[in-house]
């Protein structure tokens, strides 16, 4: 199974952007869906995750800006971002975990996509 992360971009603060993430068959249809994020010099963070069922869990510091959703006949999850803030630059990672609840810890993510940038000016 392989992810595949876009969307990424440099934009200012208070500008939106939607990341995408495309997962190459249904495997991942079952899983709960994650995003991450790493900012230069610091370690990666739990951004949002999406149940199969479609149940988010946001981290405190994006919840009421950033939305995840998923389109299981799509195989893909989504992260729209709104009034974005320079503090949310960083790469932008998707992930897949074998759970049916949300999970937070980036060590129980079975597959990874390659990380999209965002920049945010401010």
């Amino acid at each position: 199974v392989q992810l595949q992360a876009s969307g990424g971009g440099l934009v200012q603060a208070g500008d939106s952007l939607r990341l995408a993430c495309a997962a190459s068959d249904r495997t991942l249809s079952s899983y709960v869906m994650g995003w991450f994020r790493q900012a230069p010099g610091k370690e990666r963070e739990f951004v949002a995750a999406i149940t199969s069922g479609g149940n988010p869990k946001y981290a405190v510091s994006v919840e009421g800006r950033f939305t995840i959703s998923r389109d299981a006949n799509k195989n893909m999850v989504y992260l729209q971002m709104d009034s974005l803030k320079p503090e949310d630059t960083a790469n932008y990672y998707c992930a897949g975990a074998k759970f049916h609840r949300t999970v937070i810890r980036a060590a129980l993510y079975d597959y990874w996509g390659q990380g999209t940038l965002v920049t945010v000016s401010s």
